[in-house]
């Protein structure tokens, strides 16, 4: 389902098509067919939004840019939004959403519902009672869903572990999801679809030992609510050459541990269709800034290293793609 956004008349007078975002059901409904998943990237400035787009563009991959309630906060939705629009000005072809991600009430959820840049959000009542995250969920989802071109949403059900935004939960208080409670979730709150609580965490330091994740869970739900679009949250790999880099020009990363990629792709093929990545792309630039400065301390124009930390997103999230298995799967 296509959302337009705008016609562009007078920033580039070749553009004559009228821009347009989609929601993610279409997406979902072929990784779900085709045993591979949609990359969602959480985006805060104009250099991550850049090298996301490129990679998605050169790869012709449909993707999601994530807005957070950090995000909102740290640039502001009108920064945000413009460059949205820009982005989708410079890319015309691209296949994507954009997607609120953990909004943690029914007020954020519908002024990003009210806004026209957002075509997904999701409602995290992940930290309430049962029957208070069906209902927080479905007063989105109703609202949603009542809209004249009516948007998606997205819950979650379990609670991960670690740190993101302002999403803080201890190693104590997370759980796995409960697969008999996922289907009587799904059923009672009309979710569009799930994120499902299954060994992965927020941040860093997902694992303290050998990572294992709950596949189980992914095949008991899946099979329950056949064609069923999950979320995995929590995915990023935080890979070892981004760790080894930060902490070799000065960074303070210790006993990292992200989602072994091997895992991420055979979660994919079993029913995930949108896998969440954020550390990545923190971690890609970090690294970059941070070899910049020790080798070139004289520098101090910012294009200079805001340049390499860009290409070092687009190729993270390349990489990202092809892991996925979504590489090549838009639709214009």
């Amino acid at each position: 389902m296509r959302i337009p956004l705008y016609t562009n008349t007078t920033r580039n007078k070749e553009a004559k098509k009228t821009m347009a975002l989609v929601t993610s059901k279409n997406m979902f409904a072929r990784a779900h067919a085709g045993h591979y998943a949609v990359g969602a990237f959480n985006v805060n400035n104009m250099e991550v939004i850049q090298g996301v787009c490129e990679a998605l563009s050169e790869a012709n991959a449909p993707g999601i840019l994530q807005i957070s309630k950090g995000a909102r906060d740290f640039a502001g939705m009108p920064f945000l939004r413009g460059l949205m629009q820009t982005a989708l000005e410079v890319y015309p072809n691209l296949e994507l959403c954009v997607h609120l991600d953990h909004g943690p009430d029914f007020e954020l959820a519908k002024a990003c519902l009210d806004d026209p840049i957002f075509t997904s959000v999701m409602i995290d009542g992940s930290g309430l009672p049962f029957e208070e995250n069906i209902a927080l969920t479905k007063k989105v989802v109703d609202y949603a869903h009542s809209m004249s071109t009516p948007k998606v949403v997205e819950a979650e059900l379990g609670r991960l572990g670690g740190i993101e935004e302002h999403v803080v939960v201890s190693e104590k208080d997370a759980f796995l999801t409960d697969p008999d409670e996922a289907v009587i979730f799904v059923e009672k709150s009309g979710c569009d679809s799930l994120a499902l609580a299954i060994g992965t965490s927020h941040g860093a330091y997902k694992f303290k030992t050998e990572p294992v994740l709950a596949f189980d869970i992914i095949e008991e739900v899946s099979s329950r609510l056949p064609g069923y679009p999950l979320v995995m949250h929590g995915s990023s790999s935080v890979p070892e050459e981004f760790v080894n880099l930060c902490n070799k020009y000065g960074g303070q990363i210790p006993n990292a541990k992200g989602v072994p990629e091997a895992m991420i792709t055979r979660a994919a093929k079993m029913g995930i269709d949108k896998v969440n990545i954020d550390t990545d792309i923190r971690l890609a630039i970090t690294a970059t800034l941070r070899q910049f400065f020790a080798e070139k301390p004289s520098e101090f124009d910012y294009r200079k290293y805001f340049a390499p930390a860009r290409t070092a997103v687009k190729q993270m999230v390349l990489h990202k793609l092809n892991v996925l298995g979504c590489a090549g799967k838009a639709v214009q």
